[in-house]
């Protein structure tokens, strides 16, 4: 393909509301590759083939970079790694740490406390370094990174209307959707009446509560629930489900909630907001469960789940179906019901994480380079950076037995490894789901001090098939959180 765009006269169809020119007056502008939003799957393949000599759009609203830098995994995490400085400050002298008698000793570190401007000013830092690169990297690569809101008028085809004024019309040989997810906000009684943050108003800090209620007990409240905790706030989550974390094994939600309270957070569970009001003395929310139960605070977040971004999209104009949850229907190469309109990352029902939505990359990179790739069958970890953090990859054991597996548990207290003891952080413990007939693993949970990463070692047992035995026979760098993998396997003889 050629590697300037081309354009041509637009056809006679009407411009969309708010559009200054008639269609007839601005062109179409033909390009190898439009992407639509700048997510992890759609940077990384823009930049890719803008670089191999295509000629490429990339429209993107307001988030450079994507909702991971800009609203999600960086600056959650850049907060996390604040307040839990703000800890060990504060539980420091366990560690033999003080300061002379004269400056406070040992009180006045355990009353630290975190400026709040400052703390906010690092993780802004951090976020618009991220971004100025990416503002950066896009030009470099040869891509034309517009600004704008797209809007789908015909086959492969949208209309962008951009941030500085003015419209322009462009058709892609090839289209990739990849428009993200939106924090959600459901029909709740008085919700829409009252004061609330989403996960994202939440990390701009306009201030610090002095109580916090979070509705929902998902990832992402859980996270911020946590967040929260460390940096001295009372909070209470109200959750519907039978335990926090739905997904996962009851005794590693228990395991994690021990971990919240541990933190003052309280949870409550079975517990549907039914109805929210503004206190009676105006400051501040109420949080009414279906059964009657009221729950207060200064502030309230609504942590229910995310939205995919379609509307507005013009998805029909363009021949793309959604399904019954309202993602982009997608086969699994991607590909949509359109002809040449793929989608990727979480707007295409992808599991919700960047590194899935990398992967989503990977599989198009590899199918527009003629190679065969698929989606099918991958192997997704995650982890939720609470504290202790919880690192998870594969099935859970219900989930096992529910798929027929007959399964052996090896599962020990994470005070076991010698790592855990020196860094004074024992919370929690390992858990292995393993195949009995095959002696494969099947999945973990792991709860504690770099849990996040040592889960990624379960992950390549998995990914190269090795035997539990395998893993409890390796000889795992002592003292290392990971070395916690042979002591829980040895329980299995």
């Amino acid at each position: 393909m050629s590697q300037h765009a081309t354009t041509h006269a637009a056809d006679s169809a009407e411009p969309a509301g708010g559009a200054v020119a008639p269609a007839q007056e601005v062109p179409v502008e033909d390009v190898d590759l439009l992407v639509v939003g700048g997510g992890k799957a759609g940077k990384s393949l823009a930049m890719l083939r803008a670089k191999a000599g295509d000629a490429v759009v990339m429209v993107e609203k307001d988030k450079v970079g994507g909702t991971c830098i800009n609203v999600a995994c960086i600056p959650t995490k850049t907060l996390i790694s604040a307040a839990r400085v703000l800890r060990e400050v504060q539980g420091s002298q366990a560690y033999g740490v003080t300061l002379p008698e004269q400056d406070g000793g040992a009180d006045a570190l355990a009353q630290a406390r975190i400026e709040l401007a400052s703390f906010r000013a690092r993780k802004e830092a951090v976020v618009g370094g991220m971004v100025a690169a990416h503002e950066k990297m896009f030009p470099a690569s040869g891509m034309d990174f517009v600004k704008g809101t797209a809007r789908f008028v015909g086959e492969r085809t949208v209309e962008i209307a951009l941030n500085d004024g003015g419209l322009r019309r462009v058709r892609g040989a090839k289209v990739l959707i990849n428009t993200g997810t939106t924090p959600s906000v459901p029909p709740i009684e008085g919700l829409a009446d009252v004061r609330y943050w989403t996960s994202e108003d939440l990390l701009t800090l306009p201030e610090l509560p002095t109580g916090l209620v979070v509705l929902g007990g998902g990832v992402i409240g859980v996270e911020m629930a946590s967040l929260m905790g460390l940096l001295g706030v009372p909070v209470t989550i109200v959750h519907a489900g039978e335990h926090i974390l739905d997904r996962e094994d009851d005794d590693v939600a228990a395991e994690v909630t021990a971990g919240l309270e541990a933190l003052g957070v309280t949870v409550l569970v079975g517990a549907r907001a039914s109805k929210v009001a503004a206190a009676a003395d105006g400051n501040g929310v109420v949080v009414t469960t279906a059964d009657g139960h009221e729950v207060s605070g200064s502030h309230l977040l609504v942590a229910l789940g995310r939205t995919p971004v379609t509307a507005g999209l013009g998805l029909e104009a363009a021949g793309v179906e959604l399904t019954e949850r309202g993602f982009v229907r997608v086969d699994d190469h991607l590909r949509t019901t359109a002809e040449n309109v793929y989608a990727a990352g979480d707007v295409a029902g992808t599991p919700q994480f960047t590194h899935a939505s990398w992967n989503d990359f990977r599989v198009l990179r590899d199918l527009f380079a003629g190679k065969e790739a698929s989606t099918t069958g991958r192997l997704i970890p995650w982890a939720v950076f609470t504290t202790p953090e919880l690192g998870h990859v594969g099935l859970t054991e219900a989930e096992a037995r529910q798929a027929g597996y007959e399964v052996r548990v090896a599962k020990t207290p994470t005070a076991a490894v010698p790592r855990a003891k020196t860094l004074g952080r024992t919370e929690g413990f390992f858990k292995v789901i393993i195949d009995a007939r095959t002696d494969l693993i099947l999945g973990a949970a792991i709860i504690g001090a770099e849990a996040s990463e040592v889960v990624t070692s379960i992950q390549m047992a998995m990914l190269g098939g090795l035997t539990w035995q395998q893993v409890r026979d390796a000889v795992i760098t002592h003292p290392t959180m990971s070395e916690g993998l042979n002591i829980v396997l040895d329980s299995l003889g």
